[in-house]
């Protein structure tokens, strides 16, 4: 995962980075809103984190700014004003969540997981890849129209890797989307052991490891 952190508080921004990169979120830092939409044309990020009462252009205008270009990356408003009015004005500019400052780390953390595992969960309705069809929502899954079941962590990791189908995914990467947490020891293993049900539930080729560091779909 990788987050885009747009606060002209130094301190704060350097705060929130450290706490990012410790639960293993790469970040970059911006300390103003000019650049916001060049940046995010440049580099794939999955979520902004944007002051309200940033310096020159304010966090309502540059989110503004994101929306009017048709980019729909989740946006998280960070603020000190905590007024009704704050955030209906916060929320009229098309950002996803608003958290007041000061706020809990662990509940950034958590808004920053459940606005990214929003947005690759609603990406597509139907899936299809040869002859596999994934309904998103009701996490069905058809392989030559006979229903397979699998566990809904399974469903998670399989849709993932669809909507990202050609694209090679390490292992962190995974683990962040579908698990929220990435644990060196302990939950590679338990990727390992999923993706090996996948494959045997659908088909040994559908998932390719490449040199037990990635995956990714043929």
């Amino acid at each position: 995962m990788k987050v885009l952190i747009v606060e002209d508080n130094k301190i704060l921004s350097d705060n929130i980075k450290d706490y990012l990169e410790a639960k293993w979120i790469d970040s970059k830092q911006l300390f103003s809103g000019e650049n916001v939409n060049y940046e995010l044309s440049s580099t794939n990020y999955d979520l902004v984190i944007l002051d309200l009462g940033l310096p020159t252009i304010d966090g309502i205008e540059v989110c503004n700014r994101i929306r009017n270009v048709g980019n729909n990356i989740p946006v998280l408003m960070l603020t000190s004003r905590n007024t009704i009015n704050d955030k209906i004005a916060g929320f009229k500019s098309w950002s996803d969540d608003y958290l007041t400052k000061p706020f809990e780390y662990s509940e950034l953390l958590m808004r920053i997981y459940a606005l990214t595992k929003r947005g690759f969960s609603l990406k597509w309705n139907i899936i299809k890849l040869y002859d596999l069809e994934v309904d998103v929502e009701r996490r069905k899954v058809l392989k030559d129209w006979e229903e397979i079941e699998l566990t809904n962590i399974e469903a998670n990791l399989l849709i993932y890797l669809l909507q990202n189908k050609w694209q090679v995914m390490t292992k962190e990467n995974l683990l962040e989307k579908v698990w929220w947490e990435y644990d060196a020891f302990n939950m590679t293993r338990t990727l390992d052991i999923h993706i090996w049900y996948l494959r045997k539930k659908l088909w040994k080729d559908l998932i390719e490891t490449i040199r037990w560091i990635w995956y990714t779909i043929n």
